[in-house]
C-alpha cells in the first residue's frame, strides 16, 4: 500500500473483477448518450422539430452533471455497493419509463431522471482506484476507462441500428432490461467496502466546491476534459442532423455504424494508463489537444457529402474520440492521486464540470447547426481545442510555483 493511500484501503483485488466493472461502466453510461443517435426519430414519431428533439439529449447530459455533484460524493460516505444497485435500479424504471412515454415532456422527464442515476461508471472508477495495488492502478483505470469509451461511442451504433429498425422506443425498452441484469450481477460480485469519511451531507458537497477552489491540478484536469469534451459533445449531436439531413439523406444506423469506427479509440484507454505514468498527464494532453484539432479539420470534408465526405466523418470523428478519451484517462488518474480518502469528492468536481461542457457543447453544436451548418460545428470544435492549447501554454509544469504533474496539499474535511 502506496503512503497515499487511507489506511482502510482495501486489499488487492484479482483481474476479474476490474473486467466486470469496466463492462457496468459500458452499459450504464451508454445511457447518456443513445439517445443523440435517436433524434430524428423522435421528432418524427412525436412531430416535433429537429432540434427540439436534440433537447432529449441535452437535458440527459444536464441530468447527468446533476447526478455527479449530487449523488457521486455519497460514494465516499456510504457503502458503495447498495449505492451502486439502487442507483441502476432507479435508471431501469427511468428507461422504461421513457420508452413508454406518451408525449414530448415525458420522454424529456424520464431523460432527466436517466442522467441523474446513471452516475454509476463515477463510483466505480474511485472504487476500483482503491481496491489494486497503486502499481497497478493506472491500468486498471484505463481498463476501466475502455469500457467507459466503449459504452459511449458503442451507445450511437446501439441506438442508431436498434431504433433505425425498431423504432426509437426500443432501445430505452432493451437498456431497460441491461440496467435491471447489471444491477442484479453487480449486486453479487461487487465487494463490500467501508466508507471513507463520515462527514454529513452538506460537509461532503461543501468538500467538492472547496477542492475545486484550493486544488490547481484538478482545476488544470477540469479545464483540459471541458474544452475537448464541449467540442465532442456538439461534434456528436449535430451529426445525426447532418447524416439525416438533405446533404446525405440517410437513416440512423449510418450514425451508428460511425460510431461504430470511432468505437477503435477504446483501446487506446490501456496504454493512454502507461502513457501517464511515464510522462505524466500535461503532456499526454497536449497530445489530445492537438488531435482534436486535427480532427476538427478533418471533419470538415463532411461538407463534401457523398462517400469522401463519410470516410472524412469517420477519419475525423475517430481522432476526436481517441483525443477526448485518452485526456480523459490522463485526467482522471491525475486528480485520483490528490486525496485517496477524497477520490469521489475530487472526481465529482471533475465530473460534474466536464459534463456542463459537454452538456454546453450539446446544445452549442445543434444551434451552430442550425443556424449555419456543419463548418460551423467544425469551427466550434477547432475553437474549444485552441482554448485548451492556450491554457496548456499557459500553466504548463513550472510556470507559478507548479510543480507539474504532482499533487498539491490541500484541506478536506475529515
Amino acid at each position: 500500500m502506496s503512503r497515499n493511500d487511507p489506511p482502510s484501503a482495501p486489499a488487492a483485488t484479482g483481474r476479474r473483477l476490474p473486467l466486470l466493472m469496466a463492462l457496468a461502466c459500458g452499459v450504464s453510461v451508454a445511457n447518456v448518450y443513445f439517445p443523440q443517435a435517436l433524434t430524428p426519430l423522435i421528432a418524427r414519431g412525436f412531430d416535433i422539430a429537429p432540434d427540439t428533439a436534440a433537447v432529449v439529449a441535452t437535458v440527459t447530459q444536464l441530468g447527468y452533471a446533476a447526478g455527479l455533484f449530487l449523488l457521486v460524493p455519497l460514494g465516499d460516505r456510504l457503502p458503495r455497493r447498495p449505492l451502486i444497485t439502487g442507483l441502476l435500479a432507479v435508471t431501469g424504471l427511468a428507461l422504461l419509463a421513457a420508452g413508454l412515454a406518451p408525449a414530448a415532456g415525458v420522454l424529456l422527464a424520464a431523460g432527466g431522471v436517466v442522467g441523474v442515476a446513471t452516475v454509476v461508471p463515477q463510483l466505480l472508477l474511485p472504487m476500483a482506484a482503491g481496491l489494486v495495488e497503486p502499481e497497478r492502478r493506472g491500468s486498471v483505470i484505463g481498463t476501466l476507462q475502455a469500457g467507459l469509451i466503449g459504452g459511449i461511442l458503442l451507445a450511437r451504433t446501439f441506438g442508431g441500428v436498434l431504433g433505425g429498425h425498431l423504432g426509437w422506443r426500443t432501445p430505452y425498452l432493451v437498456a431497460a432490461a441491461m440496467t435491471v441484469l447489471l444491477a442484479v450481477v453487480l449486486g453479487l460480485a461487487l465487494p463490500g467496502t467501508a466508507p471513507a469519511v463520515r462527514d454529513r451531507y452538506p460537509t461532503l458537497l461543501a468538500d467538492t466546491l472547496r477542492l475545486l477552489r484550493d486544488e490547481r491540478q484538478l482545476r488544470r484536469s477540469v479545464f483540459f476534459q471541458v474544452t475537448l469534451f464541449g467540442g465532442f459533445s456538439a461534434a456528436w449531436t449535430a451529426l445525426a442532423l447532418l447524416i439525416t439531413g438533405p446533404r446525405y439523406g440517410m437513416g440512423t444506423q449510418t450514425v451508428g455504424l460511425l460510431a461504430l469506427i470511432g468505437a477503435g479509440s477504446m483501446f487506446c484507454a490501456p496504454a493512454a494508463g502507461r502513457w501517464v505514468d511515464r510522462l505524466g498527464a500535461d503532456r499526454v494532453n497536449l497530445g489530445c489537444v492537438l488531435a482534436a484539432l486535427a480532427a476538427a479539420a478533418v471533419l470538415t470534408t463532411g461538407l463534401l457529402g457523398g462517400a469522401a465526405g463519410i470516410v472524412g466523418l469517420a477519419v475525423g470523428l475517430l481522432l476526436l474520440d481517441v483525443a477526448v478519451q485518452c485526456g480523459q484517462v490522463a485526467n482522471q488518474a491525475r486528480i485520483f492521486t490528490l486525496r485517496p480518502e477524497a477520490r469521489s469528492r475530487l472526481n465529482t468536481g471533475y465530473m460534474t464540470c466536464a459534463f456542463l461542457g459537454g452538456s454546453a457543447g450539446s446544445w452549442l453544436g445543434t444551434r451552430a447547426y442550425a443556424a449555419l451548418g456543419w463548418g460551423a460545428v467544425c469551427a466550434l470544435i477547432a475553437l474549444t481545442g485552441l482554448v485548451a492549447l492556450a491554457a496548456y501554454a499557459a500553466g504548463r509544469p513550472g510556470r507559478h510555483g507548479d510543480r507539474g504533474d504532482r499533487p498539491q496539499p490541500v484541506a478536506v474535511s475529515r
